[in-house]
């Protein structure tokens, strides 16, 4: 499947802004699965400086800065790729999840100890232990890793509500779990702090999901979306992604952007801004099929 997506991101401010600094991850990964031929990014008002990094985690990170007095900001990276069908998954031929447990807590290679690191709490995931019990319920004695992860994915896809009015950015996870509700980015912290509480190393993965209108309704430009899920690493059977807002494994209508520890690690866009009074900020995603 061949998409162009065009991402935009419209910030206006009640006062000048004099300089503002700016860091994003809005350039695809290429992946087995998923071939970014073109990217580009545009920006105004033009910036003073402008530069691009490969991040620890192997994503594409742009940084820029703008040194002028400004009342807006907009950011629209146009990105040109290709998604194939990944590598079909067999959820009873995978390994038991202890196995894989263990083979991770006890390899030393380097790239045993990449997967290792997607194993511990971080920013957005503190404490892993309050969702011990509640992986569980999935991970039971012996139970083949893929087949465990699919019905926890369902298990929080039935659980809890999507109401993006239930949390905020600085929502915790804790209350996350105990309102049982929250958006995409919730849940990804939620199925991925239930795995890495029981041994198991699970990334936040960033990315868009491609939306279809509604039977006999047109495609509406912009209504696509951002999105985020989990990938868990499943010993032979490699990384595999989860999507527990869908209740999916991510295919076709899903396109990495980047991966990370959590949401901290891959934010497609933050930075500082010096006064700029109140801020108000509207965003935009398309995803169309070519």
């Amino acid at each position: 499947m061949k998409y162009k997506i065009t991402h935009a991101t419209r910030y206006t401010y009640s006062e000048p802004v004099p300089v503002c600094h700016n860091q994003l991850h809005l350039a695809p990964r290429d992946l087995d699965y998923q071939f970014c031929y073109d990217y580009s990014l545009l920006l105004s008002p033009a910036p003073h400086d402008r530069r691009s990094r490969v991040d620890y985690f192997g994503n594409l990170v742009d940084y820029f800065s703008i040194h002028e007095p400004h009342q807006g900001l907009t950011v629209t990276s146009v990105s040109v790729l290709e998604v194939l069908p990944g590598a079909p998954v067999e959820p009873l031929s995978s390994p038991p999840w202890e196995e894989v447990a263990e083979r991770t807590l006890r390899t030393v290679s380097p790239a045993g100890l990449a997967v290792q690191q997607f194993r511990f709490p971080s920013r957005y995931m503190p404490e892993l232990q309050p969702y011990e019990a509640y992986a569980r319920q999935s991970f039971t004695a012996g139970r083949p890793i893929v087949d465990a992860a699919l019905d926890l994915t369902s298990r929080i896809h039935r659980d809890f509500r999507y109401d993006p009015r239930a949390t905020h950015v600085n929502s915790t996870l804790a209350e996350v779990f105990q309102g049982r509700a929250g958006v995409c980015q919730d849940f990804a912290h939620l199925q991925a702090a239930c795995m890495r509480s029981i041994g198991l190393a699970a990334r936040y993965v960033s990315g868009y999901l491609r939306t279809l209108p509604p039977p006999g309704k047109p495609r509406l430009v912009g209504a696509d979306a951002s999105h985020a899920w989990v990938s868990l690493w499943c010993g032979t059977a490699g990384w595999v992604d989860f999507d527990p807002t869908n209740n999916t494994i991510p295919a076709l209508d899903h396109v990495t952007l980047a991966w990370g520890r959590d949401y901290s690690d891959v934010c497609p866009i933050q930075g500082v801004v010096v006064g700029g009074g109140q801020h108000e900020m509207s965003v935009t995603v398309d995803v169309e099929a070519l």
